[in-house]
């Protein structure tokens, strides 16, 4: 029969609270990002037989109602793109480029990176409360293909499809 001591019950809870602290510090956090451009979506009568005139009313006889169901509209949502991303804390360049508004793309963080080196001296160590911009244009397929390469995607290194890419 094994004797229990008070030493080894402790150090078991003092592993465990460890394990908890150390995998809570690397959950998931929220993002916050500015949107600079948001989008609107006009409404155009359901079954009208002639092209709409812009600014016109639509004309219903009494009786008639304009309501679609829902297999008759087509509703895009779209994360629309942030141009900067506020490091909240608990947060890397990995989990920010895997938001859908910024790329949607782990692997993309180099370009993060590459963007904001004034800010950033060493990729694995960002802070809470820093500000990255967020690249939109100016890279070539080459360059988010080789950007991808360096963070280890698998090949082939194109983006999936759903990414917000900064190319073209």
């Amino acid at each position: 029969m094994k004797k229990i001591t008070v030493s080894r019950i402790v150090l078991t809870i003092f592993i465990c609270f460890g394990l908890v602290l150390l995998f809570s510090g690397c959950a998931k956090q929220p993002s916050e990002t500015v949107v600079v451009e948001e989008t609107a979506v006009a409404e155009v009568p359901v079954g009208a037989e002639e092209e709409p005139v812009m600014g016109a009313e639509p004309v219903l006889e009494e009786g008639e109602s304009v309501i679609a169901t829902v297999e008759e509209l087509e509703i895009v949502e779209e994360a629309p793109a942030a141009d900067y991303h506020v490091v909240k804390k608990g947060e890397c360049l990995w989990w920010i480029a895997e938001y859908e508004d910024i790329y949607n793309d782990p692997f993309m963080w180099p370009l993060i990176y590459d963007a904001n080196k004034d800010k950033i001296k060493n990729p694995d160590l960002i802070y809470p409360g820093q500000e990255f911009s967020i690249p939109r244009a100016g890279y070539s397929v080459d360059e988010v293909k080789e950007a991808r390469r360096s963070a280890g995607a698998p090949r082939p290194y194109m983006p999936p499809e759903g990414t917000q890419a900064p190319m073209y």
